[in-house]
């Protein structure tokens, strides 16, 4: 068995090699570099779901053809588990294995699912299960995963810190402080990166990535479609 990799020391770490993750609402992460990646399209298969389950609901419940159709159901969804999973498995490889440094919101998301008319979603999303496969692989790959509480990122400017109010459907953030605009995930993505790199970074020398991993410029949006990642196995392949 092979031993698990020593995570790089901080003070060695370049700021290219750090990266903040939004867990996105119009894309699945948006990342600190401008990186989108688009939610798993699994229409048909949710489509087939209901199917299913209607033909079920016109079965005689306890019959042969009610059980027979009931493992029918069953399979629909365990197929959309497997594809959500496979998804999740091949997003967090990439980002293990691309940064030494990943830092990613810790959501609490049962307050989420509760409150949110968009809850199927979420829990297509599986956030939970996505920042635990996360840190299982950080682990493996000797990377550095940081977790930090997501209140306020979205308000506050990434350049200035200055808060300010936005409903869900405004996607740009532009600051009446300092007048920085950025996308409003980015924004909350360099946030992101920013806590996390504080957090790793105190008591350690001014040689760690804290203050110089977050761009001074804003890179061009890269948008990744879903099926790229489950054909291709990552965004940047």
């Amino acid at each position: 068995m092979e031993d698990t990799p020593a995570k790089p020391p901080l003070s060695e770490i370049e700021p290219e090699d750090c990266v903040g993750v939004d867990l996105g609402i119009t894309s699945y992460i948006h990342t600190s570099e401008n990186l989108s990646v688009d939610t798993l399209d699994l229409s048909d298969e949710y489509d087939r779901y209901a199917r299913e389950q209607r033909k079920l609901d016109r079965k005689e419940y306890g019959s042969a053809n009610w059980e027979k159709q009931r493992r029918k159901v069953a399979q629909t969804k365990r197929t959309i588990k497997r594809k959500v999973r496979d998804y999740q498995h091949k997003l967090t490889t990439w980002l293990v294995t691309e940064y030494d440094v990943v830092a990613v919101e810790d959501l609490d998301v049962k307050p989420m699912l509760e409150t949110s008319q968009n809850a199927k979603n979420k829990q297509d999303a599986a956030w939970s299960r996505f920042i635990e496969l996360l840190e299982y692989k950080a682990d493996l790959h000797g990377t550095h995963v940081e977790k930090v509480k997501p209140a306020g990122t979205t308000k506050e400017c990434a350049v200035c810190g200055v808060k300010t109010a936005k409903p869900i459907w405004v996607r740009e953030h532009s600051c009446p402080a300092c007048g920085h605009q950025d996308d409003r995930d980015l924004n909350a993505a360099k946030n992101i990166l920013s806590r996390g790199l504080k957090q790793i970074g105190a008591g350690h020398s001014e040689s760690t990535p804290v203050q110089t991993a977050l761009p001074t410029f804003t890179p061009q949006r890269v948008a990744v479609d879903a099926k790229r990642v489950v054909e291709a196995g990552s965004p940047g392949a």
